[in-house]
């Protein structure tokens, strides 16, 4: 019989739970990585909008045309027109993404991520 000393290491069970742990941190981030990519491309697309001369002229129609080229350009599918929404008061335009992204995960667990950006464009 050893002593207390020369017992060292993890049960079969202590691997098996970090083992466990270590799929489901990984599945999560394979499944939530391209959900948070669009997203990134979304606020780019709006940023960018800054670059366009005289956006604050523009009616609500010709603001949304822009936004929506510049995400189906970079090949977002998540985000509808119904999901933007532009106020343009007083040569200050607003322009409002909200969306929400719902991915399976296991069996019938999601994981729901929720989006709420926005832009203001003042004019010059």
């Amino acid at each position: 019989m050893g002593t207390r000393f020369s017992q060292r290491g993890m049960t079969a069970i202590g691997w098996l739970i970090i083992l466990g742990l270590v799929a489901f941190f990984a599945l999560l981030v394979l499944r939530l990585t391209p959900v948070y990519l669009e997203h990134y491309k979304v606020t780019s697309a709006l940023q960018s909008l800054h670059e366009e001369p005289f956006i604050t002229r523009k009616t609500n129609h010709e603001v949304m045309n822009l936004f929506i080229r510049r995400i189906s350009i970079d090949d977002v599918d998540r985000v509808r027109e119904g999901n933007v929404k532009i106020e343009n008061r007083q040569g200050k335009l607003t322009i409002r993404v909200t969306y929400e992204v719902r991915i399976p995960m296991v069996a019938n667990i999601d994981a729901v991520v929720s989006f709420d950006d926005s832009e203001e464009f003042v004019a010059q």
